[in-house]
């Protein structure tokens, strides 16, 4: 027979789950253990003690009241036995076969003999009554034995036999039905993963240093209803200034029960001090607390499978009352047995005994008695599963309060276990909750952010950039760390890929703060901030994927010079452009859009007065509609990059004031439109590189102000003799082509300063070239120049000379004339660097400390 202690560990779970198990698991847990001990007493003492005894029944010579019984083919047949002084008693006759069965009453102070007897005097039967009080058998102890053995399997009720062996199977089934969510494999990872989360999150810190800020700011805010303070906080400006935004501007979302985070958060002293060790593990848990939430709030499995398990269990509880009920009656103290053994035995019935009978009724009714509280303790579960929406869990309390208004209410499995956990303690779940509220969430980001990045560590990372600007950039950060506002002297702030950036209102202590970069960052802004910003900030990169991530407050700088926009501003849904009204920019000079534009958005055009400089860096998408652009009447600089352009847009010839034009990186082959540019009096640079122009029109003349001409990466073969008329160009760039031959033409631009023909076809330099005494840069590299001409040395301002990538044997030694050019100046290969005579070399290396390397 089992132990108690075997068949307990049945039953044995992880003291982990027990805040999984509300009270009436727990308390069918203990029904289960004390039926399995009724179980196993039960069984002990049939194994020890249980019993038949048997004896043989006597015919009776009297049998006045003898009635015949016939039970026909029945193998059971009951009867009652009267004795002579009139007590009744049930008795159990079992019969085999179809022999017939006779009951009688019979005295039992006299049986009758199975044998025939003679016919004795009256005198004589007295005297033998006299003498003895019972009969004498013919039976000895082995024959004895043998009839307890053979009735006990025949007389006695199955019931009787195996009712301790099917209590413990019961049993045992309704262990494993309690406990079965706990193992089955595809339930137990997740409770066991939420029971440590759990754990965790109920122990952690954090837990106590959120909800104790909360209930400082609870009582603050109760301080101010019962003052009937109606106004706004006090840490929130009220300005009213012009250009402010109002209650229904973009800029900020208020809501009445969602906490913003634009908000900032009341001071409170803090409860705890959490270390940086406590904060790194804080942060573990809300990341765990947000992938579990993912994992297991998309099913209800565990739901579906606690269901299931409680339905089993009450469909056993019915069974198992409805026929052990029929048998309760069956368990009995006496019993009539025929075992059909007359030939060996010489008696036909015997009347037996069952020696725990009693034991086995008491031990039976009582299981009845724990089977029945079980089955309604069933009832009640199934009523509490059915009677509210378990897969539906919601905080509300929680977020009553405490100031984590956003705690998001979960479902499915998520919200069951949470159910399961409230029947424990309530206390789990609010402590619990706080790691499901982003508001906790960029509460801990902020105390570890700052105590990560101090003033001094900053102040480590703010470099000077090209402008002689003091810069700091943060990257990937959860957050922008107050201390970044204490740098007073900051000129330039990089904000880059910091989601859940603020800007504070201590941000008007940067008075030097100019420039801005958002980098994929939505920074909000407090109002105070947002009046700082608009009265002192002057340039404004936004970088974002979607038009959305810009924020609104943006369109709101009244005082900003110069925006720089680089992201998808086209919808590919509906091709409807996604910025809003730049009109409040009153004083922008400078927009630079890159993105994928196929027209310029008429928002642009609310500027367009104001503008004097407008980029537009497309990705490759064809820019169709340009009308807009002469609403563009003072824009100087005009840069159309990379926007699929096959001719120059006539658009452009109404821009009276336009300085400079570039249309970089198209698709232009001709250029016949030129003629229209005599119009645009003002133009001097003209940027018409990366194309597909493969000749320049006569009708570049007409440009007679041109003092910049870019036709670089293009498939020029020849420059006509009307690009040298231009008297005024000082810069002409035609590297990259096919040209073969410089026309000695170019000896008519006395003003040329730079001129660049890198990655041509050249053979000979034209003397003419040398007239130009006023270059200062002079680009010959990758062509096939096999000679330079000593007058080269004409070139007394001459900076920049190129040469590496031709033919060349030597080097002229005139190149000494050149007093401006040095050897960082002079690109050639260091072979030929070494022709020149050691006079020149000395002058060429004056004023350098530089080692040469491949000529630059």
């Amino acid at each position: 027979m089992f132990t108690l202690a075997e068949v307990a560990s049945l039953n044995d779970i992880q003291p982990t789950y027990r805040i999984l198990k509300p009270w009436w698991d727990v308390f069918m847990d203990y029904l289960a253990v004390v039926m399995l001990m009724v179980a196993i007493f039960a069984g002990t003492m049939q194994l020890t003690k249980d019993q038949v005894v048997c004896l043989p029944v006597l015919q009776s010579t009297v049998n006045s009241k003898a009635q015949p019984g016939v039970s026909g083919k029945a193998d059971f047949t009951t009867v009652e036995t009267t004795t002579g002084q009139g007590e009744d008693m049930s008795m159990r006759t079992v019969s085999f076969g179809s022999a017939p069965t006779v009951t009688t009453d019979v005295p039992l102070s006299r049986s009758a003999s199975s044998q025939s007897q003679p016919t004795e005097s009256g005198q004589e039967l007295k005297k033998e009554l006299k003498d003895s009080l019972g009969r004498k058998t013919n039976l000895d102890f082995q024959q004895y034995v043998f009839i307890n053995q053979m009735c006990y399997h025949l007389a006695l009720p199955w019931y009787s036999k195996y009712f301790p062996y099917l209590v413990l199977i019961h049993t045992i089934i309704l262990i494993v039905s309690s406990n079965f969510w706990f193992k089955y494999p595809k339930t137990c990872s997740k409770i066991e993963h939420f029971v440590s989360i759990l754990g965790k999150c109920f122990e952690s810190p954090w837990t106590t240093k959120a909800l104790s800020e909360t209930a400082c700011e609870d009582s603050e805010e109760n301080k101010q209803r019962l003052t009937g303070a109606q106004s706004l906080p006090k840490y929130v400006s009220t300005s009213s200034d012009e250009g402010s935004p109002s209650a229904n501007t973009p800029m900020i979302t208020k809501s009445g029960f969602k906490f913003s985070a634009d908000k900032p958060m009341i001071e409170v002293p803090s409860v705890t001090i959490l270390d940086k060790k406590d904060g790194e593990q804080a942060k573990a848990l809300f990341e765990k607390v947000r992938k579990f939430r993912a994992h297991v709030e998309d099913s209800d499995l565990i739901y579906k499978l606690y269901v299931g398990q409680t339905i089993i269990k009450t469909v056993k509880f019915i069974f198992i009352l409805c026929y052990t009920a029929n048998f309760v009656n069956t368990i009995s103290f006496e019993h009539i047995c025929n075992p059909k053994v007359e030939h060996l035995i010489g008696y036909t019935q015997f009347e037996c005994t069952h020696n725990m009978a009693y034991m086995l009724k008491k031990l039976l009714i009582s299981y009845i008695s724990l089977i029945c509280v079980y089955g309604f303790i069933c009832l009640y579960t199934l009523f509490w599963l059915f009677r509210i929406p378990l897969k539906e869990y919601s905080f509300e309390k929680v977020r009553e309060e405490s100031s984590f208004s956003d705690i998001p209410d979960v479902k499915n499995d998520f919200a069951f276990l949470l159910h399961m956990v409230d029947q424990y303690d309530q206390l789990y779940s609010k402590r619990f909750g706080v790691f499901l509220s982003e508001v906790s969430e960029n509460k801990l980001r902020e105390i570890s952010l700052n105590h990560e990045w101090t003033f001094e560590k900053l102040r480590q990372h703010v470099s000077r950039n090209a402008q002689d600007k003091q810069e700091l950039h943060l990257f990937m950060m959860s957050g922008v760390p107050d201390a970044v506002f204490d740098l007073t002297d900051l000129d330039v702030l990089k904000l880059e890929l910091i989601p859940e950036a603020k800007i504070p209102a201590k941000i008007s202590q940067m008075t030097n703060l100019q420039e801005l970069h958002l980098c994929h960052c939505p920074a909000k802004v407090e109002q105070t901030a947002f009046s700082f910003l608009r009265d002192h900030l002057r340039c404004l990169h936004v970088k974002f994927t979607d038009v959305a991530e810009i924020p609104t407050w943006v369109y709101l700088l009244k005082n900003l010079r110069e925006l720089y926009l680089i992201g998808n501003l086209n919808s590919e849904n509906n091709k409807m452009i996604g910025l809003e009204s730049l009109r409040e920019l009153r004083h922008l000079k400078i927009l630079y859009v890159k993105s994928n534009l196929t027209k310029i958005p008429p928002n642009i055009t609310d500027v367009a007065p104001h503008l004097t400089k407008l980029v537009i860096l497309n990705d490759g998408t064809k820019l169709v509609v340009l009308n807009s652009l002469k609403k563009m009447t003072n824009v100087a600089e005009l840069e159309l990059q990379n926007c699929e352009l096959e001719r120059i847009p006539h658009a452009i010839f109404s821009l009276s004031n336009l300085q400079e034009l570039d249309l970089k990186s198209n698709s232009i082959r001709t250029i016949e439109e030129i003629i229209s540019f005599q119009h645009l009096k003002r133009l001097t640079c003209l940027k018409l590189w990366h194309n597909k122009i493969v000749n320049i029109p006569s009708s570049i003349t007409h440009v007679k102000n041109l003092e910049s001409l870019y036709l670089s990466n293009n498939k020029l073969e020849s420059l006509p003799a009307a690009v040298f008329s231009l008297q005024k160009l000082r810069c002409l760039d035609v590297s990259y082509n096919s040209i073969a031959l410089i026309p000695a033409e170019i000896g008519l631009l006395q003003n040329l300063q730079h001129f660049y023909i890198t990655g041509n076809k050249v053979d000979t330099l034209p003397k003419q070239l040398f007239k130009c005494v006023k270059l200062r840069t002079l680009c010959l590299g990758q062509n096939c120049i096999t000679s330079i001409p000593d007058k080269v040395g004409q070139l007394l301002q001459l900076t920049h000379l190129e040469l590496k990538g031709n033919c060349l044997e030597y080097l002229p030694a005139t190149l000494g004339q050149c007093q401006l050019l040095r050897k960082s100046g002079l690109v050639v290969e260091d072979h030929l660097f070494d022709t020149l005579p050691s006079k020149v070399k000395e002058m060429l290396n004056q004023d350098t400390s530089i080692p040469f390397a491949n000529g630059i």
